[in-house]
């Protein structure tokens, strides 16, 4: 019997350090009864040595040892491969990761032309089942996280509120915009460090959640056309709704120290809600930590990958944060593939079924059949 062959490579995107597998999932995966390959150095970046995989039972390769990667029946990865790479790939082989399927032509048409399988982390449903292999979830946490800490070293003042013998230094107020789940661990994390918090949010369902990490709810305007949720995901909100929110928050911001920016909705524009008279509100030394800024950002002004002094506030555009701690990232996101791909994995076989509910929802190509044109190619079919 042939062993299912996976095959980790080298992050190959800008700025990208994880990487889709760590020494525990590599172990883990052989115990299913796989072979793993993984290219030289492609956990350095992450933490993990060469030799701590070989230890755990993995093979190494050369980068894109075009061998390698026509032998691999799973390429299991962070960010989408080079299409170079993708075409090494045999007929039939499976590619599984964060593929940014949205309107992605150049993808659909890899995935074509090599006949290959695919599945995007990205569409994956937002049902209980699915809780353990949500890597989106994951990387939020800790983007949500990681914003905060970015915040308070930005920020001019102290965040908790301290008793001194030259007198008592008030609390930061921080206002974070959305209560996803980066929106929560930033609450969570904000709180530990002794700020004031206070959180908007599109959905009222949320506010019992905020409370209980010790936050305060800015309820949303009363209009008729409230916003809820599908899937776990925030809906669009309509464009009255939003402006009568900007509205609300204004006078928020005025007295706050930091803001952080979390509202997104897969696929789409992020909604736009800290406007330039916002901005001209907030006092100088306050910082706006956006990061929906890849989404076209919830602030203007906000850059990817910069900090921009905007008289005085400082916008942070705060991307690819889940890079910014690649180890724990790393070990998180391995163990969403490990998850989700376990019950794939039986008798030594990779057998995929496209009538599961968690398969049918992020299997976008099998064998270079486009199964989700909706998302890869709107309007195409």
């Amino acid at each position: 019997m042939i062993l299912p062959r996976l095959l980790i490579p080298v992050e190959t995107a800008t700025a990208e350090t994880r990487v889709a597998a760590s020494p525990e999932t590599v172990k883990k995966f052989i115990g299913l009864g796989c072979s793993v390959a993984i290219e030289r150095g492609a956990g350095a970046s992450a933490g993990f040595v060469d030799s701590a995989y070989t230890e755990a039972g993995a093979e190494l390769v050369s980068v894109a040892d075009a061998q390698a990667w026509g032998q691999a029946d799973l390429l299991l990865c962070v960010q989408t491969p080079a299409a170079q790479n993708l075409a090494r790939l045999r007929h039939g082989a499976l590619v599984v990761g964060l593929l940014s399927p949205y309107s992605n032509q150049a993808l659909a048409s890899s995935l074509q032309s090599g006949g290959l399988s695919a599945m995007a982390l990205e569409l994956l449903p937002r049902i209980s089942r699915a809780q353990s292999a949500d890597a989106l979830s994951s990387q939020a946490n800790i983007a949500g996280y990681k914003s905060v800490l970015l915040a308070s070293a930005a920020l001019d003042r102290y965040f908790p509120m301290l008793m001194t013998a030259a007198g008592t230094v008030q609390p930061a107020k921080v206002v974070i915009l959305g209560a996803g789940v980066a929106g929560l661990q930033a609450v969570a994390t904000a709180r530990r460090l002794g700020a004031v918090v206070f959180v908007s949010d599109i959905r009222p369902a949320v506010k019992e959640q905020v409370e209980s990490l010790g936050a305060r709810f800015i309820e949303p305007p009363e209009l008729e056309d409230k916003p809820s949720e599908s899937g776990g995901y925030a809906k669009q909100a309509s464009e009255a709704f939003l402006a009568a929110q900007r509205q609300q928050l204004s006078d928020q911001l005025a007295e706050a120290d930091v803001a952080i920016c979390t509202a997104q909705v897969p696929g789409r524009q992020a909604p736009r809600l800290i406007s330039e008279d916002m901005l001209d509100r907030m006092r100088p030394g306050s910082v706006v930590v956006d990061l929906a800024v890849a989404q076209g950002g919830n602030c203007a002004d906000t850059k990817p990958s910069q900090t921009v002094d905007r008289k005085g506030v400082k916008l942070v555009g705060a991307n690819d944060l889940p890079c910014t701690v690649p180890n724990h990232a790393s070990a998180l996101y391995a163990r969403n593939l490990l998850a989700l791909l376990e019950p794939t994995l039986k008798d030594g076989q990779l057998s995929l079924d496209p009538d599961d509910e968690l398969i049918a929802g992020c299997l976008i190509a099998q064998d270079g059949s486009i199964r989700r044109g909706d998302v890869l190619t709107p309007g195409a079919n």
